[in-house]
C-alpha cells in the first residue's frame, strides 16, 4: 500500500496547483486533485506557498481547517466511488449528490461519515468498518 508522508501529500497538492496555473500537463491523479482544488479557492493562497505549506501546523483547537486533509479526503472518496469500494458506495454517493444537487456538497457529507468511521476505528482499536460507513452514507442519501 502506498503511504505518502505529510511532506509528500502537501507537496503534491502545492505542485498540482502550480502546474494547473502554469497550464502544464497533469497526470490523471493531478487532474482529479486539480478539480477539487478549484472547488476550494479558500485554500489557494496556502497551496501557492510551498515552504509555508510544508511548515504549517493545523490545530483543530484554533479552528483552522487542514486543506491537505480536506483535499485528501475528496481524493479518497473519489477513488472509492471510481472502484465502488466498499461495494455500493458509488450508488450511495450518486444518490446523495442527486439529492443535494451537488457532488461537492455530497462529498462533504460523505467526509463526515468517513471521519466517523476512522474515529470509531481508532477509538476501538478495530479495523475500519466499511459496512457501517456505507450505511451512514446511505442513511444520508435516503433521509
Amino acid at each position: 500500500m502506498f503511504q505518502p508522508s505529510q511532506h509528500d501529500v502537501r507537496n503534491f497538492f502545492c505542485q498540482t496547483l502550480a502546474k494547473q496555473r502554469n497550464g502544464e500537463l497533469l497526470s490523471p491523479l493531478e487532474t482529479l486533485a486539480a478539480g477539487w482544488i478549484t472547488e476550494h479557492p479558500e485554500y489557494h493562497a496556502e497551496l501557492a506557498d510551498v515552504e509555508a505549506a510544508l511548515a504549517a501546523v493545523y490545530d483543530v483547537d484554533e479552528g483552522r481547517t487542514n486543506p491537505f486533509l480536506h483535499l485528501s479526503m475528496h481524493l479518497s472518496i473519489s477513488e472509492q466511488v471510481s472502484i465502488d469500494q466498499p461495494r455500493g458506495i458509488r450508488q450511495a454517493v450518486e444518490l446523495l449528490a442527486a439529492k443535494r444537487n451537488s457532488l461537492h456538497d455530497a462529498q462533504h457529507e460523505v467526509m463526515d461519515c468517513l471521519g466517523e468511521m476512522l474515529w470509531a476505528s481508532q477509538r476501538s482499536g478495530l479495523p475500519p468498518d466499511g459496512h457501517a460507513y456505507l450505511d451512514a452514507v446511505r442513511r444520508r442519501a435516503t433521509r
